[in-house]
Order: C-alpha cells, then structure tokens, then sequence
C-alpha cells in the first residue's frame, strides 16, 4: 500500500516515509491510496483476543511496508509494560442506556494516549527502515490533551526531538502542569500568545517555511508532526473502533454484522474520521455523530456544507474542542470526492478567505455517514451532573458533549459514546458542574474533593503532579515560534 498526497502532487510514499515525513511537500495530507476491506470473519476473529493482537491484525491492513515482527513489536512496547491502568486498554463501560468507550486509561488520562504510545515506536522503526540519519524533530500543536501524551511518548526517544507548543491561558490548569513539568532530555515546551487555532497555524507555518527547513536540514535535522495530519497518528486510533465493536460482540449487546454508531466529541476530526475509515473498510457502522462544544464550526459544516472560520471563537469548559480549522476534515473531502484538485481548491479558499463551500452533491454524501450537534458550557455541566446522579458515573467535559448529543438522537439503540479524557483533567469544571464548592482550593485539593465523588481514584500520572517540577516557562508571540524552534534544534544533541 501507498501514501498520496489529498492535494494531488504525485507523490507516492510508504506507509513508514509517509510517517517520517509527517506533511506532504504541497501541504497536503497522506492517505492510503487505497482502502483495505474486511469482512465479518475478520471482525469476530478479534473477539476473544487481547487489545494488542486486534491492534496487530488492523495495523497490519495499512502498514504493509512494516514485518509482522516489527508491528508486534510497536504495539507490545506501546500498550504494555503497565503504562496504562485497565488491562483492556480501551474497555466499554456497559451502562444502562448506553455503552462508553473508555480511551482515558492511558498515561496521561486522555485518548491521545491510545495513538502517541504507538506513534514513537512506529517512527523509530520508520526511521531504521529507511536508513534515515537526520534527527527528526517533532513539532505539535496542542489544545490540551495531544501535548503532553506527545510529550509522554517520545521522551528519550531515539533520533528524536520534540517541541510542544500549547495557547497561553488555553488548557486546563492539570493539562498545562503536566506539559511544563515533563521531564526529558529531548524535548521541549513553548505556550504561544493567542488561541488554540493561533498555535496550530504558526505550526504549520514553520512546516512549510522552506528556508527554515533547509537551515534545519543543514544541521542533520528533519521537521515531522505528531498531530493528527500525521498518519501514524491517525492509523491506531482505527483499532478501538473495531475493538469496541468486538466488546458488544462479547457482550451480547448486538449480533455479527448489526450496525452501531458512535458519538465522538470533535475538534480536529481525527478522532472520528477513524471511525470513517473503519467503516470504509467493512466495520458495521450506522452513523457517527460529530459532537461539538459552542465552537461549533463542524456542526455548521456537517449541516450546510459550508466550513467557515470567520466567527468568533469562545473559551470553554471542553478546551481541547476550541478549534475553528480542523484539518483531518481534509481527508474526508478527499475520500468523499476522489478528487485532489477540489480538496486543493477548497484548501487555498480556506487559507484566503477563511471558508468554502463543498455543494450540495459532496454534503449529500457527507451525510449518509455523519451527522452533527454541539453544546454549550451550560448544557455540558448539566449533562455531567445528570449522569451523576443517574449512573454515579462522571463524564469529563468533553464527553458529557457526546453524552447531550446522544441524547438528542432518534435512534438510541446501538450507540457507543466515545469517552475521550478522565474528569480528573478537568476537576474544578467538574466538581462546579456537581454543585461542589471550589472556591479556595487548588488543583490538588479538586483532585481530592473529586476522588470522594468518583468511582475510581486519581490516576497515578495526575497525582505525581503535585511533587513535579516546573522544566518549561517559555512563552512567545505567534511570530517568534520559528525563531523558538530554530534554538531549540541547535541544543546540543542528546
């Protein structure tokens, strides 16, 4: 299997170059230039096995260029070892009237883990195969929750370094002390003055800055992402779809080949396009519902056609869902239309004039899979308070904005709601929404007062925070993220 460019530039990589590179050279994104299938024999065979081996079987569909020996080896390093606290590495919480992926069991709390544990062990074997010399440096832009499992899995990482930007007065009070004390002797972390959508864009910017990459290239350094425009990113996260699905197997919640679908809270749509690919590939899959918090720019798209940026953009209890650009969208276009020439049209109008509208013939097609709702703060904080006291079980913000839109489906039978962070990274929006009192208190104490409401304790991560010590303060203007990267790729090599 081959990697193309959703911009059509003719390039044709493998899946472990495809992954190097991180961005094709016309900015576009890799995708595979074509689509495995499986069938109902493949899916219940993952039934009765370990997370690890569904991941293997799946993994294996896409990353043709990698030996079986070299993708057990990948996941085995990436899944085991302790690193995440429930054997099942994605179990279904099984509740009364829905069943909740639970993708928060991880080192760092958050479903990010279940691709950046994989991401670095996928690289490094890349960087082996290929006989690649250069150092690579990973650049990331987070809204929270990507930084600090980037962060996590590449620490001392062989061949590589690693640069985190985040927005200044962005993340959650836990999500920013678990990047700034990361400790590592390859990385690094820089919040940006302004917004999520800000950080992402001054990225992006140094991606395709060809005269910083060729000062970077002459010092044997090469620039990749472990954002979700990566494909190493993308690709695990296809595994808990099917794993999910083997679970309600398991669990006699539906029969082989019944449909399921899938709310997933959304920002920069990688989380659910995995699902898309899932099910392009043969997985059982009804719909999935794109869950949006007030920036609710894919909501407006997945209903009108029309992406557009221009609006204002709100700081929210869900702050890993504040993007207005949400840049895997991009590989669904394509995917949708066959057609790089549009995708690369709609991206140059986007990047001009801030929107661009697909038509009523793509949204037509868009629709028979997705369909979209959002919430606001308000609606999110009664939702987690009404689980509370139905289920006893607290979602985090994020996914208390899936849970108001499941609630809102006509068809409830089936559904999984994908859980995608623990409520302890985000305690004090948490306890408020309880009706707890907070005032006073700092982030520790919150995790305290929230572990006397929860049905398990605080995660062993989260708790080690409060002893750690602060290794990043650095902040800078949007326009010096080049300058910052520049100095960080001259430190002395580990």
């Amino acid at each position: 299997m081959k990697y193309i460019s959703t911009r059509g530039n003719n390039q044709e990589l493998s899946s472990a170059e495809a992954i190097i590179k991180g961005l094709a050279d016309d900015g576009g994104l890799f995708v595979p230039d074509s689509m495995p299938h499986v069938d109902m024999a493949f899916i219940e065979g993952l039934q009765h096995l370990s997370y690890q081996e569904r991941a293997v079987k799946v993994l294996s569909l896409f990353l043709t260029d990698y030996t079986q020996e070299e993708i057990e080896g990948c996941v085995s390093r990436a899944y085991g070892n302790g690193k995440f606290d429930d054997a099942a590495i994605a179990p279904v919480n099984f509740l009364k009237d829905v069943s909740v992926l639970e993708l928060w069991h991880g080192p760092t709390s958050a479903f990010k883990d279940m691709a950046l544990q994989l991401l670095p062990q996928l690289l490094s074997t890349a960087l082996k195969k290929t006989g690649e010399k250069n150092e690579v440096l990973i650049l990331v832009a987070t809204s929270g929750d990507t930084g600090k499992a980037a962060l996590e899995g590449f620490k001392d990482v062989e061949q590589t370094k690693i640069m985190v930007f985040y927005p200044d007065n962005g993340v959650s009070r836990i999500q920013r002390l678990q990047m700034v004390t990361q400790q590592g002797s390859n990385v690094n972390v820089t919040a940006v003055k302004g917004n999520f959508d800000d950080t992402q864009s001054g990225v992006k910017a140094i991606f395709s800055d060809s005269k910083l990459n060729a000062q970077l290239n002459e010092k044997g350094i090469s620039l990749s992402s472990a954002n979700s425009i990566n494909w190493g990113r993308l690709v695990p996260q296809i595994v808990y779809y099917f794993s999910a699905y083997a679970d309600m197997l398991n669990k006699g919640c539906i029969r082989a080949g019944d449909k399921i679908s899938f709310v997933v809270p959304t920002g920069n749509f990688g989380d659910i396009l995995a699902g898309f690919y899932a099910m392009s590939m043969g997985l059982p899959v009804k719909k999935l519902i794109c869950a949006s918090n007030t920036n609710n720019v894919l909501t407006d798209f997945l209903n009108t056609g029309v992406y557009d940026r221009n609006r204002d953009f709100f700081k929210t209890i869900s702050p890993s869902m504040d993007i207005l650009i949400s840049s895997n969208l991009e590989r669904l276009l394509y995917h949708v239309t066959g057609d790089t020439a549009k995708v690369a049209g709609w991206m140059k109008e986007l990047a001009e004039t801030g929107k661009y509208d697909v038509g009523a013939e793509v949204l037509s097609k868009i629709k028979e899979v997705f369909s979209a709702d959002w919430s606001d703060d308000s609606a999110t904080k009664g939702m987690i308070k009404r689980e509370y006291d139905m289920e006893k079980y607290i979602p985090d913000p994020h996914t208390a904005v899936a849970w108001n839109a499941f609630y809102k489906l006509d068809d409830q039978k089936d559904v999984v709601i994908v859980s995608t962070a623990s409520p302890y990274k985000f305690n004090e929006s948490v306890l408020t929404a309880l009706g707890q009192h907070i005032d006073g208190k700092d982030e520790f104490q919150l995790l305290d007062e929230l572990s006397k409401l929860n049905s398990f304790g605080i995660p062993a991560g989260l708790a080690k925070l409060k002893m750690a010590k602060i290794s990043h303060e650095n902040t800078v203007e949007k326009a010096e993220m080049p300058k910052s990267v520049l100095q960080f790729a001259e430190n002395k090599k580990k």
